[in-house]
């Protein structure tokens, strides 16, 4: 063990030795490894961060979850997507919700959504852009957000329909400066009067678009359906499907109800689309994983220039170290010692350049997180592949100049100027 930490402190001190000693051809040789070590792990962890941003806008969505509207979700580019078709067809309607409600097997939550853009007023106070959401009873079971202030809905307050809105954290901060204040308060818009009975906690932007729960305001369906038209205010069913039910088969079993619903022959065509929320992921992933791969072929050229330059700094390195190599065998060092300093000794060379990459990587996270709507972290198990990509590469890069330094006749080594 003593003999193994020996060898390690050796080769250690025989790198940092190379640096201050050579510090600008050190440093040539070792700028492809910091550019490759910095291609990969900026991707990664660039990818990797905005992966998690983006799965966690997706379960804002609800888990397992089949949305039924008459416009699909997916398609392709803005000329092939063929909206005049969808713009035609039947807008949702509550009745159906309730329809599906008797008559799904699989579906656990369901609930009816329909909002409005709407501008609040509190004393002198305008607020304008508030997103308005209509909502039935399991709407809380399916969305993910929690209550900050105040309280949700009851199922009373479901049925009379009354004037209350729970309020989403922005709104309640601009409106009333705190948003504890906001409690008990009234809000105005269109000349109507609106009690604030909840402040919803603050959620962050969403790249996905959808809730935007901090600028917003939750009200129940009843209420809504009194003021404003819900055909014209972008409805649609969201269906939750039980524990251990994919939402593959809900969806299949949905297209069957609101086909029977709708009194649509065989040969009809659909007139709604009841949207998979998880098949984004399947396409994100997708998506990511061609980035991943162009970041590592971009990387992998950095690196190979990278090897080649610290085999040079070995090589020249074995030539000005002959006599020592020479010394060293004739006082009994054994060849495999030799090859392992080398070996350890280009290791940590492709280390501290990798060290140098992931510095960068960081202080360009760090400026990034303040402009993009996400923050830009780098998880503990890429900075242990960063490490390993360094080790194994400065194992090859120093394979041939260690051997040649081991197999050395110590005789001819030591008169060699």
């Amino acid at each position: 063990m003593i003999k193994v930490l020996t060898i390690l402190w050796n080769s250690f001190k025989m790198a940092l030795q190379e640096l201050r000693v050579n510090k600008l051809r050190t440093f040539l040789s070792l700028f492809g490894i910091t550019i490759g070590i910095f291609c990969i792990i900026g991707v990664l962890a660039t990818i990797d961060s905005l992966q998690t941003k983006i799965k966690s806008d997706l379960s804002s969505f609800g888990n397992n979850t089949i949305y039924i509207d008459k416009w699909s979700y997916g398609g392709g580019g803005e000329g092939d997507y063929p909206w005049w078709k969808y713009v035609k067809r039947p807008s949702m309607k509550v009745s159906e919700m309730e329809t599906i409600q008797k008559k799904s097997y699989l579906a656990s939550n369901i609930a009816f959504f329909v909002s409005s853009t709407q501008s609040f007023t509190y004393e002198e106070n305008i607020l304008k852009g508030i997103s308005m959401y209509g909502i039935t009873n399991d709407f809380n079971k399916i969305q993910a957000f929690n209550i900050a202030y105040g309280r949700y809905f009851k199922d009373s307050d479901f049925e009379r329909g009354v004037p209350f809105g729970v309020i989403g954290y922005e709104v309640a901060a601009e409106l009333f400066g705190k948003p504890e204040k906001a409690l008990g308060k009234i809000v105005s818009y269109k000349g109507r009067r609106l009690a604030v009975i909840g402040i919803i906690e603050k959620q962050g932007s969403s790249m996905l678009g959808g809730f935007d729960y901090d600028k917003s305001c939750i009200v129940t369906y009843n209420y809504f359906a009194s003021i404003f038209n819900p055909d014209n205010s972008s409805p649609y069913i969201m269906v939750q499907a039980k524990p251990g039910i994919t939402s593959r088969a809900l969806q299949d079993e949905l297209n069957g109800v609101m086909r029977q619903l709708r009194k649509l022959s065989p040969t009809q065509e659909d007139n709604f689309t009841c949207n998979d929320v998880a098949q984004f992921k399947d396409q994100i992933e997708s998506v990511f994983g061609s980035i991943n791969s162009g970041g590592w072929a971009i990387a992998g050229l950095s690196l190979i220039v990278g090897a080649f330059g610290v085999a040079n700094i070995m090589f020249v390195t074995v030539r000005e170290r002959t006599s020592q190599i020479g010394l060293k065998k004739a006082i009994g060092a054994r060849s495999s010692t030799i090859l392992y300093e080398f070996l350890l000794e280009s290791a940590f060379l492709c280390i501290i350049g990798g060290l140098v990459g992931l510095f960068l990587v960081w202080i360009l996270a760090l400026g990034l997180s303040t402009v993009l709507p996400f923050a830009i972290t780098i998880a503990p198990s890429i900075i242990v592949l960063a490490l390993s990509i360094c080790i194994i590469l400065g194992v090859i890069a120093g394979i041939i100049p260690a051997s040649i330094a081991s197999k050395m006749n110590p005789v001819d080594a030591i008169r060699t100027k």
